[in-house]
């Protein structure tokens, strides 16, 4: 039973409703309608409902991710690879940096002894099913900022992999700095050879990390002569030979213009002492964080995006699945942020835009987090391309700047460092977003899982037969991989040979290579495996009769040719194995359901609901994505133990084809794309109803 809620609760959240829609109606420019929002969240935020609860697992029904380690690597894991840039970069591209990582005096008293930001990532529990808690760094470990070779370490994966500066968060309050150590450090060592910039963070310090009026540990200070002193402190970094420079002056952000008294006498006074003290001009932006004025109107030079803040992506807490029952955050749907922050026109005036690899602040705010779900390496680097190649496209090239949100804010799950689960992964999907797009491959990939080798050669000689261009990969099990070696050898066929666990059957390690082959470009795959289906009498029949549909000489060219022509076909399967999903549930529906909910999609009302049972079919790899950007973790997958039903590689079987058609991709059958007949309707010979 829910705990009754305090008198006049419920009343207070109907008023905010209706103020909220009355809010948002109002004829308002966005400088004012931000004013107004900051005002009222720093004095009514009480009036705000909580956010929807998250869904108790059903009885008996524990957490489908057996919750043992968070230092896995999972797949789409991408190691440490050294590539070019372009010879041109198109954009500079900014991370922002947390300097939080290494102890003081102030924290110490503040927090405890000793404590530095990893304290709260370390204390990061999973609040739902697919919640990636705690996120844990790599190659760099639990780094100290003290050690300078810390930061040349950074400096040196940030220029590898594209980044052109770092823009460190800077904290001073009055006279007094907080973590300014990396910094003078970073500035004493001439040898890093990584541009920078300062943003100096002039909200108060509080407990709830929101720069907030609650329980606030140092405030700010702002004056005339506060800000004279400031200029005075930074002048050194701005002075500095590797000092981010736009249209030759140095820059310098403010995170929170609207809290200084009169932004624009700040920015004079800045500006006059620059001058003055061989300075010279000076290049001032700020942080959309909370507000979005014209930056002319308070005399700065330009503004910086700064998702996910001044956006409103969709909850979707209601359709998740709680492991913590007294989970209280709110988790947002990441990809509607990224399709909208890219999609914005640029204003009059200049403005920076910003791009976020995703936000999770759990490790600050325990079983209370704002989670952004549904972030992925892919989404991230398709983003930040976009915003490169499309949105600053009108912008001349020495002003093209794109602020990260973050390098390292590894507490609020914005990092582009090397992580345990997908190691490199944020790092590349940087670096690749600086090319300019590529249209896929041309050529399909045939992937066969081979367990049974000795049914390797049947699949090998229709392969052969149905005589187009491929690029062939097998994956199979290390027992295994010579015999399939040497069926290759005998057929004189060229292949790559990938060995995995056995575990997962076929599901696991075509996600394990369709996850690398859609990295790599290539467009469509043709999924097969050696199926037998042991405790079946006519398992071989399940098998020939998918494969011929798929794979018969006058069937291949056409199948390929259909999806040439129909950017929308995503999957094709063997007429007569795409069954409706209510009639063959099995054990599945719990996982189907929860797993439809970690990749962020709606199962549709059964009664129109199909799967294409069996798991072989043609797919474009982009009608995958749903379930090629979860990223899951092999050890999600049941040991083998000859289970004929309700593992996980049964569930996603099912969700093939519900992902492309969720992602409004048309599924058809083999016979469909060629224009033959469908076979007549009737009894499902190789399953039970259930």
């Amino acid at each position: 039973m829910s705990p009754a809620r305090p008198p006049g609760e419920a009343l207070r959240h109907v008023l905010y409703r209706a103020l909220r829609t009355a809010f948002r109606a109002l004829p308002l420019d966005d400088a004012t309608r931000d004013r107004w929002r900051a005002r009222f969240l720093s004095r009514g935020a009480a009036w705000a409902p909580p956010p929807p609860k998250g869904k108790a697992p059903a009885a008996g029904d524990g957490a489908h991710r057996p919750l043992m380690r968070a230092d896995e690597a999972a797949i789409g894991h991408v190691p440490y690879r050294q590539e070019a840039l372009p010879a041109t970069l198109p954009a500079t591209l900014v991370a922002f940096y947390l300097p939080q990582f290494h102890p003081i005096p102030e924290n110490d008293r503040w927090w405890g002894k000793g404590f530095t930001e990893w304290r709260n990532v370390t204390r990061a529990l999973p609040q739902f099913e697919g919640h990636a808690q705690p996120r844990l760094p790599a190659d760099l470990g639990f780094y100290d900022l003290r050690d300078i070779g810390v930061m040349r370490e950074q400096a040196r994966l940030a220029r590898e992999y594209g980044i052109g500066a770092f823009c460190f968060y800077y904290y001073w309050f009055a006279g007094q700095t907080l973590l300014e150590q990396p910094l003078q450090q970073w500035l004493a060592d001439d040898g890093i050879d990584l541009p920078f910039c300062l943003c100096w963070a002039n909200e108060n310090w509080a407990r709830r990390w929101d720069g907030r009026d609650h329980d606030v540990l140092m405030a700010q200070q702002h004056s005339a002569e506060d800000d004279l002193a400031f200029i005075a402190h930074v002048a050194p970094y701005l002075r500095d030979r590797r000092a981010l420079r736009v249209d030759g002056r140095p820059m310098l952000l403010v995170y929170r213009p609207s809290l200084m008294p009169d932004p624009a006498a700040t920015a004079k006074r800045w500006r006059e002492w620059c001058s003055a003290n061989g300075i010279g001009e000076i290049h001032l932006a700020y942080v959309q964080g909370f507000e979005r004025p014209d930056p002319r109107d308070i005399g700065f030079d330009a503004a910086v995006e700064f998702p996910p803040n001044m956006s409103s992506p969709p909850s979707v807490t209601a359709a998740q699945t709680l492991i913590n029952p007294d989970f209280a955050g709110d988790v947002l749907d990441w990809r509607e942020l990224a399709r909208e922050a890219s999609q914005r026109p640029l204003p009059a005036y200049r403005l920076y835009p910003g791009v976020n690899p995703g936000w999770d602040n759990e490790p600050r705010r325990s079983g209370k987090g704002r989670v952004l779900l549904h972030a992925s390496p892919r989404g991230y680097g398709e983003w930040l391309q976009r915003t490169i190649h499309e949105r600053l496209a009108p912008v001349p090239p020495a002003q093209r700047l794109v602020f990260i949100n973050a390098w390292n804010e590894w507490a609020e799950g914005a990092v582009l460092e090397p992580d345990m689960r997908l190691g490199y992964a944020w790092l590349e999907a940087t670096r690749n977003a600086l090319h300019a797009r590529v249209s896929g491959s041309s050529a399909p990939c045939v992937v066969i899982h081979a367990f049974y080798p000795d049914v390797l050669n049947e699949l090998l000689m229709q392969l052969h037969s149905a005589a187009f261009s491929h690029r062939l990969v097998i994956t199979t099990t290390e027992d295994k991989a010579k015999a399939v070696h040497d069926c290759l050898q005998a057929r004189g066929m060229q292949g790559e040979v990938c060995v995995f666990e056995n575990r997962g059957r076929d599901v696991l390690p075509f996600l394990r290579v369709a996850d690398r082959l859609l990295n790599e470009g290539v467009s469509l795959v043709l999924k097969l495996h050696t199926k037998r289906s042991l405790h079946r009498q006519d398992g071989d029949d399940w098998r020939r009769e998918m494969v011929g549909a798929l794979l018969a000489p006058e069937r291949a060219s056409a199948i390929m040719s259909g999806f040439a022509n129909d950017s929308r076909l995503g999957l094709v399967a063997p007429e007569g194995h795409i069954q409706p999903l209510g009639f063959y549930w099995g054990a599945n529906e719990r996982r189907v359901r929860a797993l439809a909910a970690r990749i962020g999609i709606d199962v549709p009302d059964v009664a129109q609901a199909t799967f294409a049972s069996g798991s072989m079919f043609w797919a474009r790899l982009e009608a995958l994505r749903p379930l090629l950007d979860l990223h899951p973790y092999a050890s999600e997958f049941e040991a083998e133990a000859g289970q004929v039903d309700g593992t996980l590689a049964h569930a996603i079987e099912r969700l093939f084809s519900l992902g492309a058609s969720a992602s409004g991709y048309r599924v058809v059958s083999a016979a469909g794309a060629v224009g033959q007949p469908e076979p007549a309707a009737g009894t499902y010979r190789y399953a039970r109803r259930g």
